[in-house]
């Protein structure tokens, strides 16, 4: 080991033996005093002494074995070196300055094999009253069923080692931290901070990469990636979610906290040990999602891990800025920076190419006016992406919306959209953007069942569902109540649009005024055009299809209401008429319903041929859509 002084001859004095030696200096005096009190204690702890006394030093530690003579120890090799600096300055060439550089050579072997024999046993320690490790453990308490299910045996294998209880002697509690603190003043102090930090970053940094490796963080290059089917790549991104949080706030952190305790006496060796220990780690750490954003085969479907990764990172922002708040790790915030960056990058395109796939839709219409599979897909999906209405707000924030629409203004926008400073104000236009192009589409899918009432009422199914969706998601909140009362609005006109157009026939073959006196030929006419109005509609309408047993209760009240009790009116007023005029047969062929069984027959309707709400399906399909997943 090399030390900071060299020994050179002493000077030959040019008095004879008689004569009195020259009165000593007082940094002689200082230096002899030091060398008498360190010589005692360095030379006992001295590793390559050989007698037979010092070999109970050479197998014990310290720091663990002797924690008062440590003490001893590293004040003596302090006092040793304040004295040295103050002797070079009288005479670089002293005696005493040899015998102390050699002294400071034994003291610090023994210092840099307690350092580095510290390091070794507490290699998953960061001391009993890290941060780090009190985090680790109350996430670790307070975690969801699904995170917990989530950690595989490498992860609590971690857990345990974080969470690990210092040494103790003697009933109290000895601070791991503040011995590598102690050695560390003490080598820096005496010149030696280069060795001590590589010792330092020597363990430290195998611990960082074993820790990461054994919560599943691998590193990757982009041609890998690329190859990967996706299957094997979302298990990655998984892997890579449940360990980014403990790898960050628990890991990176509490090795941070630890570099900052043990060099506090300076500020370059503690940032450059950081520096030299944790950047490669947490570059592997934050390039796996810029990587995973440049994928060739991303799809609509693959949306929502695009998501998770970028929300996970955007969490841990300021975690990330604090912790490599240094100009040396400012590469990390960058590389953190760029995954964000491309993350949105993607997550936009995948928008576009979700809005470009619903007005591209080709699918045909499904039978009896039921939910279109497009309008299922769509609002599922929008159902997802409104819980991500924090990154989704990021993400579209600077995004146009080419709101190109026969509609109005008003059937787009929520009152949120109002608010001008809201985040929840651009998810809203946008998720409401993406709303109005699904309705669009099926606005032009609906002129293709050829009948109008038919039409109507498969407009009315699909928009009831759209809100249903709404309702019951956080949907709710980003639209707001406004929106949805609009769209209540349009649900009832296209009803009531079907009920008009659907059954005009029915209600226009009887009078206009029913207590008016008409003629019998009249009266069966009305009967007449009345069984026919109203068998034409039944039979055409017992396909028809309305899911909602809410909206088809209310439906089949109001026509009763309309039909039923119009020709119950009739019914009974001219019922008398026709059975004088005619026999028993020719009645019968005349008044075919009774009251009773108009509210019979309609109470059938509306269930579809052999109809199931889940089972819905078009006739041909050719969508480009599939179930989205997350």
């Amino acid at each position: 080991m090399t030390g900071f002084f060299s020994s050179s001859k002493p000077a030959h004095s040019s008095h004879n033996s008689s004569s009195p030696s020259p009165p000593h200096t007082f940094c002689e005096t200082l230096m002899e005093d030091s060398l008498k009190n360190a010589e005692a204690i360095i030379k006992r702890w001295d590793l390559d002494n050989g007698s037979s006394n010092s070999s109970y030093c050479t197998i014990s530690n310290l720091f663990r074995d002797n924690r008062a003579e440590a003490k001893q120890f590293v004040d003596a090799v302090i006092d040793l070196q304040h004295a040295m600096r103050l002797v070079i300055k009288e005479s670089s060439s002293s005696q005493q300055l040899v015998r102390a550089q050699n002294l400071m050579q034994i003291a610090i072997k023994r210092l840099e094999k307690e350092f580095r024999t510290i390091l070794a046993g507490n290699r998953y320690f960061l001391d009993s009253e890290s941060t780090a490790s009190r985090e680790y453990s109350n996430r670790s308490s307070t975690a969801s069923d699904e995170d917990q299910a989530s950690e595989d045996d490498n992860t609590v294998e971690i857990q345990a080692r974080l969470s690990e209880v210092s040494i103790t002697e003697e009933g109290e509690k000895i601070s791991v931290t503040a011995d590598l603190r102690a050695i560390a003043d003490c080598m820096i102090e005496a010149g030696y901070g280069k060795e001590c930090a590589q010792i330092y970053q020597l363990n430290r940094k195998s611990v960082i990469d074993e820790t990461l490796y054994c919560l599943g963080i691998e590193n990757f290059n982009i041609s890998v990636i690329q190859k990967m089917d996706w299957d094997v790549l979302e298990k990655k991104i998984k892997s890579w979610l449940s360990a980014v949080k403990v790898a960050v706030s628990t890991l990176l952190y509490g090795e941070r906290i630890l570099c900052d305790q043990v060099f506090a006496v300076s500020d370059n060796i503690r940032e450059s040990c950081f520096s030299e220990i944790a950047k490669d780690s947490a570059l592997a750490l934050f390039t796996f999602p810029e990587m995973v954003a440049k994928y060739k085969k991303l799809s609509i479907e693959k949306m929502f891990r695009i998501l998770d990764l970028y929300d996970a990172i955007s969490e841990l922002w300021s975690e990330i800025e604090l912790i490599f708040g240094f100009d040396s790790t400012a590469v990390v915030r960058s590389q953190a920076m760029s995954s964000m960056e491309k993350l949105r990058e993607a997550a936009r395109t995948i928008l576009s190419e979700f809005e470009s796939a619903i007005k591209k839709d080709s699918s045909k219409v499904v039978p009896g006016g039921g939910i279109h599979p497009l309008t299922r897909y769509v609002m599922n999906y929008l159902v997802f992406l409104s819980d991500y209405s924090g990154p989704i707000s990021e993400i579209v924030a600077d995004m146009p919306v080419s709101m190109k629409s026969p509609l109005p203004e008003s059937y787009l926008l929520s009152p949120i959209a109002d608010d001008e400073n809201s985040a929840a104000c651009v998810v809203s236009v946008r998720l409401a953007w993406l709303i109005l192009v699904l309705l669009c589409k099926l606005d032009g899918k609906a002129g293709f069942y050829g009948d109008v009432p038919l039409s109507y009422l498969f407009l009315a199914n699909n928009l009831n569902y759209v809100l249903s969706k709404v309702r019951e998601s956080s949907l709710k909140l980003l639209l707001g109540s406004i929106w949805l009362s609009n769209h209540e609005a349009k649900v009832e006109q296209y009803m009531e649009n079907y009920k008009r157009m659907g059954w005009s026939k029915v209600l226009t073959s009887l009078p206009e005024n029913l207590t008016a006196k008409i003629s019998p030929a009249e009266v069966n006419q009305c009967f007449c055009k009345f069984n026919l109005g109203f068998e034409e509609a039944y039979r055409k309408q017992s396909s028809w299809v309305i899911p909602d047993p809410k909206l088809r209760d209310e439906v089949k009240i109001s026509l009763a209401k309309k039909i039923v009790t119009a020709y119950r009116a009739f019914y009974e007023k001219n019922w008398e008429t026709v059975s004088r005029s005619g026999s028993g047969g020719e009645v019968e062929s005349i008044v075919r319903f009774v009251p009773d069984d108009l509210q019979n027959y309609l109470s059938d309707l509306f269930y579809g041929a052999g109809f199931s709400e889940n089972s819905s399906t078009s006739h041909g399909s050719t969508s480009t859509f599939s179930s989205p997943s997350r």
